[in-house]
């Protein structure tokens, strides 16, 4: 197939904004609100049984969250095979786009009293968003060429960033002003918030499917190939073994990634359940000033690092992470300071995730398999975060407070600014 044809790539980069919604709208902003909100309602209080054991509801939803990254860590290697050598790439990435969004739309029906099925929603939500993208970013270097993939890559991101954006305004609308738009309550608004989300997913990637090739690449299958992802992993693992740099960057990149995205992830429901008097719409109003501030904050560290070099670049955004926890914990009881907290979050967040993917592509040694490369990198994240929610919880569980879970944050993100301190420097990181 001709690379770099307008239509394709378009409809390529149109799915970033068919199921960023996801991300934005239910993970990060308004589903996390309900959850707190219902269970305590209706259930009485925060304790949630599971099976005969008791856990706190925001500690139960840590928990979902960080098995479902478990299994996305474990089995995208899997998938990455598969996507490599095979040529239906697109049937699995519908396959996943559809139990994504119809477990997103099932959210509708969560019900405290049948937790089960309602964290299981949750988790098929999040496995099919990350598994969707394993097959959507295998697209990539068929339909680009080398020279134009960061421009595509870029244009997909922007996308999703508009489209997310601008459902999360709208339902924000439909939650504050509830009774205009024929509703009872908020509480039936948010609900179908959660089958717009479902519905805009699986609606705006047909227009990705209607142009995106079925059989882009098929590789000659090779002996034991659905196991090739985990074989590229573990050669890439004893390439690290000789290039002390890049694997000490990567001791550094687990540690406060166990920190970074879990921040994300549980933002909303620490101001929640820490903040006093702080109305959901303002939670929700918070979560977009951290995706807006974010653009602003990847452009100023990516000016940093060429004053100063990436490393030094990460250590202030690391020290700045620090700073941030430490705040939270001390001082941040009420709204005005949990505006200034994500502002803040948001003008570092974009920075150190854009600064930490670069710093190690620098890195990177001389080879044509830069994927499996980034496919170690990816599957190092995910079980750093799996690591930082279950440590979230698991501390909020034993004492009672999300607050103290802070300190597990802050320990991550010191552990992380020590080991960067251990990685040998050259000048493509350092200038």
């Amino acid at each position: 197939m001709i690379k770099d044809n307008k239509k394709i790539i378009n409809a390529w980069a149109f799915y970033d904004w068919a199921n960023s919604v996801y991300p934005l709208v239910i993970t990060a902003a308004i589903f996390p609100i309900f959850y707190e909100n219902i269970t305590q309602s209706v259930l009485g209080g925060r304790n949630v049984n599971l099976f005969g054991i008791n856990f706190i509801n925001t500690e139960l939803y840590d928990y979902t969250i960080a098995l479902s990254f478990l299994l996305v860590a474990a089995f995208s290697p899997l998938l990455s095979g598969i996507a490599d050598y095979t040529g239906n790439k697109k049937k699995f990435l519908k396959f996943f786009c559809y139990l994504g969004s119809a477990a997103a739309a099932s959210l509708f029906f969560f019900d405290p009293n049948h937790i089960f099925w309602g964290l299981l929603s949750i988790l098929f939500a999040s496995l099919g968003f990350w598994s969707s993208l394993v097959f959507y970013n295998a697209y990539l270097p068929e339909i680009a060429s080398v020279e134009k993939q960061d421009k595509v890559s870029a244009k997909g991101f922007s996308l999703g960033y508009l489209g997310s954006a601008l459902l999360l305004i709208f339902s924000l609308s439909l939650i504050q002003k509830f009774e205009s738009f024929g509703f009872e309550s908020k509480g039936q608004a948010t609900r179908t918030v959660f089958v717009l989300v479902g519905v805009w997913w699986t609606a705006f990637a047909q227009i990705t499917y209607r142009r995106l090739p079925n059989n882009v690449h098929q590789r000659k299958r090779e002996k034991n190939w659905l196991f090739k992802g985990y074989q590229e992993l573990k050669s890439v693992a004893l390439q690290l073994k000789g290039n002390k740099q890049i694997r000490r960057y990567l001791y550094s990149f687990f540690a406060y990634s166990m920190g970074v995205q879990t921040v994300m992830l549980v933002a909303v429901l620490f101001a929640k359940n820490e903040i006093e008097n702080l109305p959901d719409e303002s939670l929700i109003i918070s979560v977009l000033l951290i995706q807006f501030i974010g653009i602003i904050g990847a452009s100023g560290f990516a000016f940093l690092s060429k004053k100063l070099g990436n490393l030094k670049a990460l250590m202030i955004a690391i020290l700045f992470w620090v700073i941030i926890c430490c705040s939270t914990y001390l001082w941040v009881f009420t709204a005005t300071h949990f505006y200034f907290v994500a502002a803040a979050v948001g003008l570092v967040m974009g920075g150190i995730q854009a600064l930490s993917r670069s710093t190690y592509a620098k890195m990177l040694p001389k080879t044509k398999d830069h994927a499996s490369f980034f496919s170690f990198y990816d599957v190092t994240e995910k079980v750093a975060i799996v690591i930082g929610m279950f440590s979230f919880g698991f501390i909020e569980g034993i004492t009672g407070s999300m607050r103290n879970s802070i300190l597990a944050l802050i320990v991550f993100f010191i552990l992380g600014f020590i080991l960067l301190l251990w990685v040998p420097k050259t000048n493509k990181i350092t200038r």
